[in-house]
């Protein structure tokens, strides 16, 4: 084995959740990590998740009806989990000065767009995260700004293969135009049986009390200027770190994001 890569261990699994139960085995690092750094162990998870999700659909006669060049979803707030701002603010900073100013400009642009219809305001209330009608309310208004993502080229994600866990996890088997009017039309979700994105959140809420452990996509520029490193704070080795996630799946699964 090459000194440049890291050995790895195959952890397997099974976790019940209230819709089932799923059995997984993913290689996972034997040598100290964190949890950003695992982060891509959990992409890959959560994509198997889906891939699963989706083909018993498809057994069943319905089909996803998401695909490239239709970024309806992409102008929805996006909560990404602070290990995944982490990821993504570390991400960012490799990228060339030029793209990294291009990228500023989208984030500023949107923050803009947000304070001039008064939805920043609105964001500094608890009600507007609410798992009620006002919330739901909410969230109609932030998508009627039809604000993108900064992430999104040619109605297409630019970032797919790192895209937060939440977009992989939204997938729906409805008509695409129906997402960018759910006030009029519900969207038809596909069902995964477990949602990693609340996972994540909850484990980090638990890291900052009082929190809900995520940030809308949008503020990850005013996120990087803290330089806070949540992901340092869930260190150990691979398996160790996996099974701390996993400790919060029974939390994760009763929080909506």
């Amino acid at each position: 084995m090459s000194a440049e890569t890291p050995a790895t261990v195959s952890v397997e699994f099974k976790v019940a959740t209230r819709e089932g139960s799923f059995t997984a085995q993913v290689p996972v690092p034997t040598g100290q990590t964190n949890l950003v750094q695992l982060l891509p162990v959990l992409q890959a998870l959560d994509d198997g998740l889906v891939q699963a999700a989706t083909a018993q659909r498809a057994k069943e006669g319905v089909h996803v009806s998401c695909k490239a060049g239709c970024g309806a979803c992409c102008r929805q707030m996006v909560p990404i989990s602070i290990f995944e701002a982490e990821f993504l603010a570390n991400w960012m900073r490799t990228l060339p000065e030029e793209r990294q100013e291009q990228l500023a400009e989208r984030f500023h642009r949107g923050l803009q767009a947000l304070q001039a219809a008064g939805i920043l305001e609105r964001m500094e209330s608890a009600e507007a995260f609410a798992l009620d009608d006002a919330g739901r309310e909410f969230a109609i208004d932030y998508l009627r700004q039809q604000i993108p993502c900064p992430f999104l080229e040619a109605e297409s994600c630019s970032i797919h293969p790192i895209r937060p866990l939440v977009c992989r996890e939204y997938l729906v088997s409805s008509p695409p135009e129906h997402c960018g009017y759910p006030s009029a039309h519900k969207p038809e979700a596909i069902n995964v049986l477990l949602r990693l994105a609340r996972v994540l959140n909850s484990t980090a809420a638990e890291l900052e009390p009082g929190t809900r452990g995520w940030i809308p996509l949008l503020f990850l520029p005013v996120w990087m200027e803290k330089d806070e490193h949540p992901g340092s704070q869930i260190a150990g080795s691979g398996p160790d770190v996996l099974g701390k996630v996993f400790q919060h799946i029974a939390v994760g699964q009763n929080t909506e994001t």
